[in-house]
């Protein structure tokens, strides 16, 4: 943690009355220390990465409480439906833990690139890399929510002036800053994006990438992060669009089964739907369907058969560029996770026109996911 992070923390976590004590300094980065609030509740900093998290969310540091010497930590009683919402969160955070901690990697490699961000191009409405680039540029705080590898906040932040903020509530954080802590404009906490450390109106880029529906309500978390843009900035989410009924019953049907899987055996469970994803793609063919299965939500028009299947019956991922254990690690993080929310066009817009946002377009990068971009109206 660079130590100005803290100065940039609303008054929860920074003030008069708040202190930073290091344990151990690198580079001139916080590895281990905490932040003591005006009560003397003491937030870890492990691995670089400073720990917000509160009630059943925070993970047991008793090793490094007693590493230390601190004192104990007694957290405040969550109603019974908070803290229900908090352990379905537990058990999202492991999937993503176990998948950040087994692909660091993930976005940083060149063969994944060429894809990865032809496809923020498509999700932000921007015609090309260098148009990109030159987006990121115009911000002076950005925040990634959900970062995973942290790939995406290592492009942003080399490719502004701006200050980049990045906030996971699974263990990804610690992956993000490995591969980011180089980046003198690049901070990473590990908190809940429903009670982040910041002041509300602090930045004008928000990007929640395929995050807010792994969270318990994706209206609330959604909600969580417009609080925190300046009126005027912008704010970029994907999440899930809702599929036709058949997508719909096999996803409900593997899910329920791959949920109760500890990680790796889900990712073996997986391994026959990326084998079918593979094979689907080598076979090339297409089809030609003259009128739409309306029914089933499939329209008119040439279809390639592996898309055929992915997008209307089960999702079977493949993409050439990537190994088999990353095709494999997509398929897992749609069929493992506990909160997976599924939304239509019309109630995302329902959504924007209850924040009052007038602003913002819809730009179709795939038929399973639902881009938005928008602006914050300036009272």
């Amino acid at each position: 943690m660079k130590k100005e992070l803290l100065k940039c923390f609303d008054h929860k976590f920074y003030s008069d009355f708040s202190s930073l004590v290091t344990f151990l300094d690198e580079n001139n980065q916080v590895i281990e220390g905490v932040i003591l609030d005006e009560n003397q509740y003491w937030y870890p900093i492990v691995k670089g990465v400073p720990c917000l998290l509160s009630g059943s969310l925070r993970p047991d540091f008793f090793w490094f409480q007693e590493k230390y010497n601190l004192p104990s930590v007694i957290s405040s009683s969550d109603q019974s439906s908070k803290q229900h919402e908090q352990e379905q969160q537990i058990k999202t955070n492991k999937s993503f833990s176990d998948k950040w901690n087994r692909f660091k990697n993930y976005g940083l490699e060149s063969s994944h690139q060429e894809f990865l961000y032809e496809w923020y191009c498509k999700k932000l409405g921007i015609p090309s890399l260098e148009e990109l680039q030159a987006f990121y540029q115009k911000f002076d705080r950005i925040l990634e929510v959900g970062p995973g590898s942290g790939f995406n906040t290592k492009f942003i932040a080399e490719n502004t002036k701006g200050q980049v903020f990045a906030v996971d509530i699974s263990e990804a954080a610690f992956t993000t800053f490995e591969n980011t802590k180089h980046l003198p404009n690049c901070h990473v906490v590990q908190a809940d994006l429903m009670d982040m450390p910041f002041s509300d109106n602090f930045f004008d880029f928000i990007i929640a990438d395929g995050v807010l529906h792994h969270t318990p309500n994706t209206k609330k978390a959604l909600f969580a992060i417009y609080s925190k843009l300046k009126p005027g900035g912008q704010l970029f989410f994907y999440v899930y669009k809702k599929m036709g009924v058949a997508r719909q019953f096999c996803d409900q049907y593997i899910r329920e089964s791959f949920t109760n899987l500890d990680p790796e055996s889900c990712y073996k469970a997986c391994e026959s739907l990326t084998e079918l994803g593979r094979e689907l793609s080598r076979l090339n063919a297409k089809i030609t369907l003259n009128q739409p299965i309306s029914i089933l939500g499939i329209p008119a028009g040439t279809h390639d058969v592996q898309r055929l299947i992915y997008y209307n019956f089960v999702k079977c991922f493949w993409n050439e560029a990537f190994d088999f254990e990353t095709n494999n690690m997509v398929n897992f993080d749609w069929y493992h996770p506990h909160n997976a929310w599924q939304h239509t066009e019309e109630e995302v817009q329902e959504w924007l026109q209850e924040l009052g946002v007038q602003d913002y377009q819809f730009n179709p990068a795939n038929p399973n996911g639902i881009s938005v971009l928008l602006t914050k109206p300036v009272v």
